[in-house]
């Protein structure tokens, strides 16, 4: 042991100590969010993790904000794994700065760009590698934390209107959780296609933040059944669209308030995913629609379309009429925080976990 202490040297199979360290050097490394074992906010850790590569067709990204979903409660709990084959680190979008290409990426990135992503998940880290057709520009307008707000819950709520319900101009549209990510963004989506969008929330302050961002009417789900508010306010013609992340226990006001032919799109099951009664029919009764999506586990084709599709519809209406709705920012140190804050429902709009300063040189 002194002989080694004295030359640093001794050999592990063919390869010295000495070489290996070097090697090992070289591994370039970041800081991200991990959680080794499931369950609490205080299980989250941050700590000292390889640097991803860029494969073919990807682009490394300096992360300077992300944000948090629901998605990521349930993946900390151990109950939302990644698909197979993606990180294992939460965290589903992020807005920041090409820092690195990868082998064969056409797509006219170079470093320095602002950028925001859809992820798979590794969002929580200081880099993340991802595939050149899911980046999108972040209009010049926006801050690199304003732009961590859009991507997944923007593109969720793209998805349900324009891919799965397929949205007509002047049809009625009931948003469940208008104060959330995703409803603060179907608002302003409705507004957009020329369609009527209708809210419900939990609390006064919620009602009203989702009114300020145009939404027709709103409905406190704590104080009142909103079927009966919906028959008054279509006159009793139902709605045409439902946008539901709660399922569960409201299923028979949703079929309730739902007008004939009406689409009623399931994107969540908050609110529980067991359902008693004759759902069936009275669904039927109604030749009601009962579609669902779920974003993460969808082909990368398939997100490059919607990516490719939102930017080309929607991305241009941040200039004026569109905005992101930042609730609050965290720094990653502060992650369970953050966390605990989303599991108690006070956000209204995104918590977004700043990792570098909107001040900071880039």
């Amino acid at each position: 042991m002194h002989h080694i202490l004295q030359t640093g040297r001794f050999h592990l199979g063919n390869t010295s100590v000495t070489a290996w360290c070097k090697c090992y050097s070289r591994i370039a490394m970041m800081q991200a969010v991990c959680v080794d074992n499931p369950g609490g906010p205080e299980n989250l850790q941050l700590k000292s993790v390889p640097r991803p590569q860029p494969k073919v067709g990807e682009v490394l990204v300096k992360v300077h904000a992300t944000a948090l979903n629901r998605a990521d409660l349930l993946q900390r709990r151990g109950l939302y794994p990644p698909p197979p084959g993606e990180s294992d680190i939460i965290g589903l979008e992020v807005a920041g700065t090409v820092a690195a290409l990868g082998p064969g990426v056409k797509s006219g990135w170079k470093p320095d760009d602002r950028v925001m992503a859809l992820l798979c998940g590794g969002g929580y880290a200081e880099y993340v590698a991802v595939s050149q057709e899911l980046l999108m520009p972040v209009p010049p307008n926006l801050t690199l934390c304003q732009a961590a707000a859009i991507p997944e819950v923007w593109l969720t709520a793209f998805q349900l209107l324009a891919f799965i319900a397929q949205v007509q101009e002047g049809e009625v549209v009931l948003a469940h959780a208008g104060a959330s990510g995703v409803g603060t963004a179907a608002v302003q989506l409705v507004r957009l296609f020329g369609a009527v969008p209708i809210v419900t929330a939990g609390s006064p302050e919620k009602l009203k933040m989702a009114e300020n961002l145009g939404a027709a009417a709103g409905f406190n789900y704590k104080e009142e059944s909103f079927a009966p508010k919906v028959d008054d306010f279509t006159g009793g013609k139902g709605v045409n669209i439902i946008l539901d992340s709660i399922g569960g226990h409201i299923w028979e006001e949703n079929v309730r308030c739902l007008a004939t032919d009406g689409r009623w799109v399931l994107y969540g099951t908050m609110g529980g995913r067991a359902v008693q009664g004759d759902l069936l029919g009275k669904l039927l009764s109604k030749r009601g629609h009962l579609l669902s999506s779920l974003l993460r586990s969808r082909s990368l084709q398939y997100k490059a379309d919607l990516v490719k599709a939102f930017s080309q519809r929607v991305l241009p209406h941040f200039s004026g009429f569109l905005k992101p709705v930042i609730d609050s920012t965290f720094n990653l140190e502060n992650i369970a925080e953050a966390h605990r804050h989303m599991e108690a429902n006070r956000n209204m709009g995104k918590i977004i976990i700043n990792l570098i300063s909107e001040n900071q040189k880039f």
